[in-house]
């Protein structure tokens, strides 16, 4: 069920104030209070539906999953416009306001409020997983473990490019985000993912290459599913990511992270790059003990992280043992 905190006179890192901030969240498993704390991060297009009928993270998270709700305190956050709650213009009056930095000190005031002391883990896929390092950055002592996949600690050039490409189809199209969801699953996805899943088929009784159809039905459930000043913040906050404002260098910042740190990359990603996630390690290991690399191996790209359960299944396992915590009390 979906649920609200009004967050009062944010300040936002431009010096502009929020007078009134709705922050929409989600819990699923154990009340609060009764076992450790997962926060799940959502991706670009997703929301805080993470499990449930229709959940878009249901092979990970559920009864005697790997995240198991019997077991734990599941809490997701909206990204604040995302127009999960139907009404993203509510927030949204220039979209360019808002940074990552941004957002994950929102749901930082939001685990305040649910007075939340430690968490478990922090964990988040593409932009969630950005804003999970932004929300380790900016309370360094807060989490036990922090989980990006198939993301990094910052836009590089690459993405800050490709986020470029997409607000101009986004500000010029006459078909906003349909088009620009055409451009962007050619980053999530790989050629040979789609060789594999088309082979150049056509659509039965129409000269349409089956892969056409696919890429327009894709922007087309985007379309009915976000609007577009919603599409436009999404899109601009991945441009935004960076833990290193303050400090102009990454092991500076990192450094002070008390959490463990599982970094989980996919080899044939795209979109962020597993060089950068290698390079993130290599920087990391000889200053932080508690720091792990992890690769997903799949023919998808970016998507692998909502495809490839098995093996990601097989990375969270030892973090989210259930034997580890079936006897947790709360102090």
């Amino acid at each position: 069920m979906l649920q609200k905190i009004e967050i009062l006179n944010f300040k936002l890192e431009n010096g502009k104030v929020l007078t009134k901030t709705p922050l929409f969240y989600q819990t699923f498993g154990q009340p609060i209070g009764n076992a450790p704390i997962v926060i799940v991060n959502h991706a670009l297009t997703g929301n805080s539906y993470v499990t449930g009928e229709n959940g878009w993270w249901n092979d990970l998270i559920g009864i005697d999953k790997i995240i198991d709700t019997n077991n734990f305190t599941i809490i997701a956050f909206d990204i604040p416009g995302n127009g999960f709650d139907g009404n993203p213009e509510n927030l949204i009056t220039n979209y360019k306001d808002f940074t990552a930095k941004d957002i994950a000190s929102i749901f930082l005031e939001g685990i305040n409020v649910l007075k939340i002391e430690s968490v478990f883990a922090l964990i988040g896929g593409s932009l969630g997983g950005g804003i999970a390092w932004e929300m380790a950055n900016l309370q360094p002592d807060k989490f036990q473990n922090l989980i990006p996949i198939a993301t990094d600690w910052k836009a590089s050039d690459w993405v800050i490019a490709n986020v470029l490409v997409q607000d101009q189809i986004l500000n010029n199209s006459d078909n906003p985000i349909v088009d620009a969801r055409l451009h962007a699953m050619l980053l999530y996805r790989t050629p040979q993912s789609f060789k594999k899943k088309f082979n150049r088929n056509k659509k039965a009784d129409l000269n349409d290459f089956q892969i056409e159809n696919w890429l327009v039905n894709h922007g087309l459930k985007l379309q009915n599913r976000f609007k577009l000043a919603a599409y436009k913040l999404m899109n601009h906050l991945l441009k935004t990511i960076d833990i290193t404002k303050e400090t102009n260098d990454f092991a500076v910042s990192a450094r002070k992270i008390s959490a463990n740190i599982h970094i989980v990359s996919v080899d044939t990603d795209y979109f962020f790059i597993p060089d950068e996630n290698r390079e993130t390690f290599e920087i990391l290991e000889p200053i932080k003990q508690n720091v792990f690399y992890h690769e997903i191996k799949s023919i998808h790209g970016h998507d692998a992280f909502l495809i490839e359960f098995d093996q990601l299944a097989q990375i969270l396992e030892p973090i989210f043992n259930k034997q580890k915590h079936q006897n947790y009390v709360n102090a």
